[in-house]
């Protein structure tokens, strides 16, 4: 005969075990995550993007089975997110004007049910929340054309307590999203590659210069050029652009100097202001 199949009291006992198995490794976990702080108290800088992007990569590569894998990223997003806690203050500004809710939920999806976030009824406002340290990262929509005071143009600066742009949301890019996420996060967080990654790069002109020009140089150096934003200066003082690079640049690439020797004298300053790794699409995959 058949061994018999286990009873459902069995297997719900052995699902009770399961649970009291993962619930100790997320002690464990949040003692390692103790340990870390403690090896890095006083560090201003505690929250590693570019980690948490691998993190996540690497569980969707290996996930199987019937659980919807949108459901694994969350739950680590969720487990990320309450252990950022541990290592100190942390707070999330938001771009939320009048009712409009959607970067919240956005942000609320990404930082977890436990992280305090904040609404700010204008991307200038996150800003301030960042300079004035009420905030620790921030939210905003991703710039879009012809903005009349766009808020990234006070990224493009020398200052090094400028925030940059250090992630995209969703990270997670479900069935029936708008591919790519339309959320940046700023914080004032170094630069971190992953290796799938793109930057966001100021440029700052002594002069107007079209879209396809500037183009055409960025490529001649070898930067892929995605999208591009642009803002010209009030009294004809020039322009600053912000472009996305489909490439890894830091403040070292030798294809800045490239760029900055065709730009010659039209060229007040080049400087990346932001690098996201790029979102997860799970579109093509069916677990």
């Amino acid at each position: 005969m058949p061994p018999a199949s286990p009873s459902v009291d069995a297997l719900r006992r052995e699902i009770d075990e399961i649970d009291a198995a993962i619930h100790d490794l997320i002690m464990r976990r949040a003692r390692v995550v103790e340990r870390i702080a403690q090896s890095k108290a006083g560090a201003k800088v505690f929250i590693r993007p570019g980690r948490e992007a691998g993190i996540l990569r690497r569980l969707v590569a290996r996930h199987q089975g019937s659980v919807p894998v949108a459901a694994i990223v969350r739950i680590w997003r969720e487990m990320i997110a309450a252990m950022t806690l541990i290592q100190g203050p942390f707070a999330v500004a938001v771009y939320a004007p009048d009712d409009d809710r959607r970067l919240w939920d956005i942000a609320r999806d990404h930082y977890g049910t436990v992280t305090p976030l904040a609404p700010a009824n204008t991307a200038q406002a996150v800003l301030r929340a960042l300079a004035e340290g009420s905030a620790t990262v921030g939210v905003v929509p991703v710039p879009e054309e012809e903005e009349t005071d766009p808020w990234w143009r006070f990224l493009i600066s020398d200052d090094t307590k400028t925030p940059k742009i250090i992630g995209r949301l969703p990270f997670c890019s479900r069935p029936g999203q708008k591919e790519g996420g339309d959320a940046l996060i700023l914080g004032a967080v170094p630069l971190e590659a992953t290796g799938q990654d793109h930057t966001l790069l100021g440029v700052e002109l002594a002069q107007d210069m079209s879209r396809g020009r500037l183009k055409d140089m960025m490529e001649a150096v070898s930067l892929p050029v995605g999208w591009f934003r642009i803002f010209h200066l009030p009294g004809g003082g020039g322009s600053v652009h912000l472009i996305e690079v489909e490439d890894f640049v830091d403040g070292d690439d030798a294809r800045l100097g490239a760029l900055a020797e065709k730009l010659g004298d039209a060229l007040v300053r080049v400087l990346p202001v932001g690098a996201y790794a790029l979102p997860i699409t799970l579109e093509a995959r069916k677990s």
